[in-house]
């Protein structure tokens, strides 16, 4: 009898834990936080701001991400750089409602440039699946005055280069993805520019060697929703490719001065849980070589967060 009330006392303690959990997932994933990384560079001739979007994934803060919105807007950005998966395209199934309406939310506010993530290849690959939803989202893209970066590149502000990398199928396998290595972004993209302030929009963050190899100041990634549930000391848990507690699911990393921001994203699509792990709105100040940031001369730093 105690051994049967002993365990049923587990059992309900273990169904309030994991019914606790579940609240509180569901209440991550509708408040974002707003998060900033500041980073010094002597190719840069004067501050810029910049927000970073990731991993949207039709997910929505308020009617038509009004409340994503008007953060954005409150960070009065030079430039939004968008880091794909906007959409989940999953099954033959797939919508661009959303990302439209962020889009007209965003357009005017400054410069937008939008790199795919593997849910864009995913449109654009498989036609016979999809139709032609990829072409409706570069007509949109082009409608809204974005700019497309698909294995190419812009200059923005004279003394900034962005570019766009599409990431093959291959290098986002399940458990063991191939390696990638420079030369293949190098055929992709061409050599980086070693005079202007080189932004790679890379979707995952496996390959932060290759990206510093090639010449990439500044890496931005999302894909692995950092990690869907982070626990202290262990960071998170599990990306999408199957692999379980990588150092780089979420944060800022460096190789020889050369950096990696990887967001913790907005949105989820498989594994609709975040815990420990609330959505995240990047947003990166980049200063000039001798340029002070609250009184402080920096090469990188972490800065707090605003929660919404």
């Amino acid at each position: 009898m105690q051994t049967y009330t002993r365990a049923a006392a587990v059992g309900a303690a273990l169904a309030a834990a994991a019914a606790a959990g579940l609240v509180r997932s569901a209440y991550e994933r509708n408040h974002f936080v707003t998060e900033e990384v500041e980073i010094v560079s002597k190719k840069l001739r004067e501050p810029v701001t910049l927000v970073f979007l990731a991993d949207l994934h039709d997910k929505e803060f308020g009617p038509d991400n009004e409340a994503l919105l008007a953060a954005i807007r409150q960070m009065r950005p030079d430039a939004v750089l968008i880091g794909g998966d906007m959409m989940v395209a999953k099954e033959g199934k797939a919508r661009l409602e959303v990302t439209k309406r962020l889009l007209q939310g965003l357009a005017g506010l400054c410069p937008i440039f939008y790199g795919n993530g593997n849910h864009e290849q995913r449109l654009g690959r498989r036609v016979q699946e999809y139709g032609d939803l990829y072409q409706q989202l570069c007509r949109m893209l082009k409608q809204y005055g974005v700019c497309h970066l698909k294995d190419c590149s812009a200059v923005f502000r004279d003394d900034i280069r962005i570019s766009g990398l599409d990431i093959e199928r291959r290098f986002y396998k399940d458990f063991v993805p191939d390696q990638m290595e420079p030369e293949y972004i190098r055929n992709r993209l061409g050599d980086a520019d070693q005079e202007r302030f080189q932004i790679l929009l890379a979707h995952s963050p496996l390959f932060h060697h290759a990206y510093a190899q090639w010449g990439a100041d500044l890496a931005l990634a999302g894909h692995f929703h950092g990690g869907t549930i982070r626990l202290p000391f262990l960071g998170g848990v599990m990306t999408p490719q199957y692999q379980f507690f990588l150092s780089c699911c979420a944060g800022t990393f460096e190789k020889n001065q050369r950096y990696m921001v990887v967001s913790r994203g907005l949105g989820t699509h498989s594994v609709n849980i975040r815990f420990c792990n609330k959505p995240q709105l990047l947003v990166i100040r980049l200063m000039p070589e001798g340029g002070k940031i609250r009184g402080q001369t920096l090469s990188y730093r972490q800065t707090g967060n605003r929660d919404f």
